[in-house]
């Protein structure tokens, strides 16, 4: 029978494991073995925390809004801000809120007098 030499598919796919695991800890980075088991485990997790992660920025911006609104006596709570806000048709998302309530307090003022109490 003759010789079978190996290819370099399987050299190839380990080389990609290994730049992919490449500033990973320990054996992690070195082993293919372990380093495929942690590249797995690492898009599960870059794919959960891509969801994760805007439910943590509105999370986010729902309290700067809050503290705002309490902070100036603009409404007492935020809930009544954003019903206030519905009622009246001002689409005004929660991220353009929360940059308001930090930079120009004055504006979040005028924007619950325009709509009310």
């Amino acid at each position: 029978m003759t010789r079978v030499r190996r290819g370099y598919i399987a050299r190839r796919r380990r080389t990609k494991i290994c730049l992919f695991a490449s500033t990973f800890i320990g054996a992690h980075s070195r082993l293919t073995r372990t380093a495929t088991q942690q590249k797995m485990r690492a898009l599960v997790s870059s794919h959960r925390d891509r969801g994760r992660q805007k439910r943590d920025f509105r999370r986010l911006w729902i309290t700067r809004i809050n503290a705002a609104a309490r902070e100036n006596w603009v409404f007492y709570s935020y809930s009544k801000l954003i019903h206030n806000l519905y009622k009246k048709q001002l689409l005004l998302n929660r991220k353009i809120l929360a940059q308001i309530a930090i930079s120009n307090k004055n504006c979040l003022y005028m924007i619950s007098n325009k709509i009310g109490k």
